[in-house]
């Protein structure tokens, strides 16, 4: 049986091209979550008015990996001391969100910030948003497998690369055996 989590760490092409590469997961979809407006565009979302984050949506086995293992890796590949922004990407659809579907996620995801607060381990307060999912829009055909499909581009060579190299180097145990 699988599970979901909804995530977002700034872009949705950064989250998904680590998670993807994890044991027990099955599939990750970019989209919106958070905002007032249905059906959003990527445009609309990035000009804020929407209310929306960039998030993914895992669907995982919880046989294989926990759901608490994927929220530590996801404290591990984004900064979530960093309102609103990313790196370079700024504006409230970059926010550090975990979007949970039951009390149980909700009480890991607090559980494991709390822990990540009291050993300091970012030096900042964290300011990651933990709410119900409410509804999940996937991002347009483009954005879905974007690393793999555009590895040469400009921002993914300068941004995303970097955090799937740090993925092999300190997660390689936990990769799947077609990204080993």
């Amino acid at each position: 049986m699988t599970e979901t989590l909804t995530i977002g760490g700034g872009c949705f092409w950064c989250t998904e091209s680590v998670f993807e590469r994890l044991k027990g997961v099955e599939s990750v979809v970019s989209g919106y979550a958070g905002g007032q407006r249905p059906n959003p565009t990527y445009e609309q979302v990035c000009s804020g008015a929407t209310g929306h984050a960039e998030v993914n949506q895992v669907m995982f086995d919880p046989a294989q990996i926990s759901f608490r293992d994927l929220i530590e890796l996801f404290f591990a590949f984004h900064d979530p001391t960093t309102l609103n922004a990313q790196g370079v990407d700024i504006g409230t659809q970059y926010r550090s969100v975990i979007f949970t579907n039951s009390p149980a996620q909700e009480a890991v995801a607090r559980a494991v910030m709390a822990e990540l607060a009291a050993d300091d381990v970012f030096g900042a307060p964290i300011v990651t948003e933990v709410k119900p999912l409410t509804t999940f829009w996937p991002a347009e055909a483009y954005h879905q497998q974007y690393f793999k499909r555009n590895p040469d581009n400009a921002y993914c060579a300068a941004t995303i690369g970097p955090k799937v190299a740090k993925l092999r180097q300190s997660y390689a145990a936990r990769l799947k055996p077609e990204y080993s």
